[in-house]
């Protein structure tokens, strides 16, 4: 399959590189770059000659959160735009992918990772590396919606009710030391050394025994597996309903007008 918001390759060790490709917008994810990364899911699966896959940016970010622009569908065809579930937003598809994708996914976070660009990696891989300089940011408070992608069962069980709660209410950015700190990340390494670092681990575990990590994958998983449909569910409610407030119309218009929004609760 061709891609247009990310970049899809694969070396002679079976390491995918998943790039999200949309730099002069900080690589923020519309609907259609979650179709593109879903599609990419399947596609691995049916590769067996597929072993571990590094997800990162392009330029200066991982990416920025959720792409609510209008202009972000724009040049979809029309029967990829049937294709795409509108009433998904909090990405239950995907989440559900990625958490079952049986083989090692390691993210190379190199720049800010905001929002969904938190999220996704949280579900989806099962390493996290991080530049020193790299920011993370629950940011959903600010945008008056709700988080996604399983985070709100991922984080507190990572790194408790309370300090979930501080970083989801107050949806203030941390450091990539800050997110080490508090168990979010595996790795902070200077930002020239991020991507060869990250090369190196996925080219140990390709060379691994690619069973034993499957079903250890799998094992861990699996005392998941009833819990996330309702989570996700739950989060789709919450984030549909949050869209359709004032509060998010107001969060989207002070955005574009460079000022802080004037929340009513409604």
């Amino acid at each position: 399959m061709c891609f247009r918001d990310i970049i899809y390759s694969k070396d002679e060790n079976g390491i995918v590189m998943i790039t999200l490709n949309k730099p002069d917008r900080l690589n923020a994810m519309s609907p259609y770059t979650i179709y593109e990364l879903s599609q990419a899911v399947d596609q691995m699966k049916l590769d067996n000659t597929v072993k571990v896959v590094i997800l990162t940016g392009a330029g200066r970010a991982f990416s920025s959160g959720g792409d609510f622009t209008p202009t972000s569908m724009v040049g979809v065809p029309e029967e990829i735009l049937r294709e795409i579930d509108m009433t998904d937003i909090a990405q239950i598809k995907l989440s559900l992918k990625l958490w079952n994708f049986d083989k090692p996914v390691i993210a190379a976070i190199n720049g800010l990772a905001l929002g969904a660009g938190i999220t996704m990696p949280l579900i989806g891989a099962d390493l996290i590396f991080i530049a020193e300089d790299a920011e993370i940011g629950f940011i959903f408070v600010k945008r008056a919606i709700t988080p996604e992608f399983g985070s709100t069962y991922l984080v507190p069980f990572l790194i408790g009710f309370h300090k979930a709660k501080e970083l989801f209410y107050s949806g203030e950015r941390i450091s990539a030391k800050k997110a080490w700190e508090l168990g979010l990340v595996n790795k902070v390494l200077p930002s020239d050394e991020l991507l060869d670092y990250s090369k190196r681990e996925a080219l140990r575990l390709a060379k691994g025994p690619s069973l034993a990590l499957s079903k250890m994958k799998r094992a861990m998983h699996s005392q998941f597996d009833e819990i996330f449909p309702r989570v996700l569910g739950i989060e789709n409610v919450s984030v549909t309903e949050c869209t359709m407030s004032q509060d998010f119309i107001e969060s989207m218009m002070a955005w574009r007008e460079k000022r802080e929004p004037m929340f009513k609760g409604e």
